[in-house]
């Protein structure tokens, strides 16, 4: 029995595949994207959230703390992240909800005992489970065993993946899906790893393997203004995709500013500040993509 560690099950999602979707989300990842609206997934392990303005310092949480990392300062309440352990103590301490535990563990018979509940909806919708992250296939035994206990139920299965992962591992993941989301950022090696913190070579080849293979692929772009918005860089990754007959549709993703929030909370670097794309802009890049003869949708 698998066992996996989750951060969130995202139920009645309609941006995760066709239908209305369950989807899964899953800890940990290779990619820094300095846009990215679930930095709480980078960490494979346990993430602590703090929502200081929720706080009423009652130093509940200073007492839970066998490490010394939340104490009275003048006063006070201080967080020192380098001594947190990550146990979620203080988490459970705070009655305020200022603190939030992010990450558990769980086997993949009980998460798919409580995505099966969601099945009359897939039947009507057309819909299914989708397994997300971060990168899932960082967790390859866990995504196998919920998705070959999908097939079993007879739900219909899909995996968002970023690509940066051993062949044998997608290839597998591949075989026991029903969809692929590829989410691809930019198909310039150098700008890729400006915006990622990684080389997109093992992407590339992993995606060009799996474009002539038989499962169907949706190829994800996030729109990021500044990044990859100009029309040379939305052809290239359009000609690209232009060649795999399982790659199915571009779906073009407008950056948002959900994950600003998040990383400060989460005491990470602010990362990216930019103006999500306007309509018009999404819809004229939309028509660039669509020009290489992949249907192209905005999301």
């Amino acid at each position: 029995m698998a066992i996996g560690t989750i951060f969130n099950i995202q139920r009645f999602s309609v941006a995760d595949g066709p239908g209305i979707r369950t989807t899964v989300f899953l800890k940990g990842c290779n990619l820094r994207c300095s846009w990215c609206h679930n930095p709480e997934s980078w960490d494979p392990g346990r993430s602590i959230e703090v929502f200081p303005e929720r706080c009423i310092g009652c130093g509940e949480c200073v007492q839970a703390c066998r490490h010394g990392a939340r104490f009275l300062d003048g006063g006070a309440l201080s967080f020192d992240r380098t001594l947190c352990r990550r146990c979620g103590a203080c988490a459970e301490a705070c009655v305020a909800d200022a603190i939030r535990s992010i990450g558990e563990e769980r086997s993949a018979q009980d998460v798919l005992r409580e995505v099966e509940r969601d099945a009359p909806f897939f039947v009507e919708s057309g819909g299914g489970v989708t397994i997300s992250g971060g990168e899932p296939l960082l967790q390859p035994e866990f995504v196998l065993e919920l998705l070959r206990g999908c097939a079993d139920r007879g739900l219909s299965s899909a995996v968002d993946t970023a690509g940066n992962v051993a062949w044998p591992t997608l290839s597998e993941a591949a075989r026991a899906t029903d969809l692929v989301l590829f989410d691809m950022k930019a198909l310039d090696s150098e700008l890729h790893r400006r915006g990622t913190g990684v080389s997109n070579a093992l992407i590339l080849a992993n995606l060009e393997r799996l474009g002539h293979g038989a499962t169907p692929i949706w190829i994800r772009v996030p729109l990021v203004p500044g990044f990859n918005d100009s029309e040379s860089e939305l052809s290239a990754i359009a000609a690209f995709c232009s060649r795999l007959p399982a790659v199915k549709r571009i779906e073009i993703l407008g950056y948002h500013r959900l994950g600003e929030g998040k990383r400060s909370r989460l005491g990470l670097d602010r990362g990216l500040d930019a103006e999500p794309p306007s309509e018009q802009a999404l819809a004229r890049l939309a028509g660039v993509a669509a020009a290489f003869g992949k249907p192209v949708f905005v999301r």
